[in-house]
């Protein structure tokens, strides 16, 4: 069994370091929403890469969902994932001011302009705590109605272990909810560690 890519200090500091940078990034979302955002407590986890869709799927908890990706790079590198239950997926129309007659065809951009808000907002909100400049790809669309373990195949994932944090987002007038996902490799925990430590000695 592989050690834990953190120790219990450094995954507390890192819990602490996600709930500011996404309440910062919840202020921000609710304004572009002009709605209030309900942010569920981060969970930070070491994953088997082989275990990644599982236990992904067990937090959403759906069968039929969306999902969009989009890598992060410079002093931290990794992927962000959102996956979105589909039943929602219309709510998105009236937040983003789309006439109701044309989502069905721009499902896939509605998808992509929230994944990037979101991304953009939470992954900058972290990288402040941190005091780091990271960059972003564009978002890219990995599936549409269809299962977790669909999207994430799991043999595409090469890295043993992953850190896995992750977050609920809701909004309190519409029946919408995605999950954020953030992924960062085992050859990425050293620079964590010292950016946790870093982080740390300020306080």
């Amino acid at each position: 069994m592989n050690a834990p890519l953190l120790n219990e200090d450094r995954r507390d500091a890192l819990q602490e370091i996600t709930n500011i940078g996404m309440g910062r990034a919840g202020d921000s979302i609710a304004r572009i929403f002009n709605e209030f955002v309900e942010l569920s407590v981060p969970r930070i986890l070491t994953v088997e890469g082989l275990q990644l869709a599982d236990k992904v799927a067990e937090m959403v908890g759906c069968k039929d969902v969306s999902g969009v990706r989009q890598a992060f790079h410079g002093q931290l590198r990794g992927e962000a994932l959102v996956i979105y239950n589909h039943q929602h997926c219309n709510q998105l129309a009236e937040l983003f001011g789309y006439e109701p007659e044309s989502v069905s065809g721009s499902e896939s951009e509605l998808l992509l302009d929230v994944t990037n808000a979101l991304v953009g907002a939470c992954l900058g909100g972290m990288a402040e705590q941190f005091r780091i400049d990271i960059g972003f790809s564009a978002p890219a669309l990995m599936g549409e109605h269809g299962a977790v373990t669909d999207l994430l195949r799991v043999e595409q994932i090469e890295t043993k272990q992953v850190l896995f944090v992750e977050v609920n987002f809701k909004l309190e007038r519409h029946s919408f909810s995605c999950h954020l996902i953030i992924l960062m490799s085992d050859a990425q925990i050293a620079m964590v560690e010292r950016a946790i430590d870093a982080f740390i000695e300020r306080f």
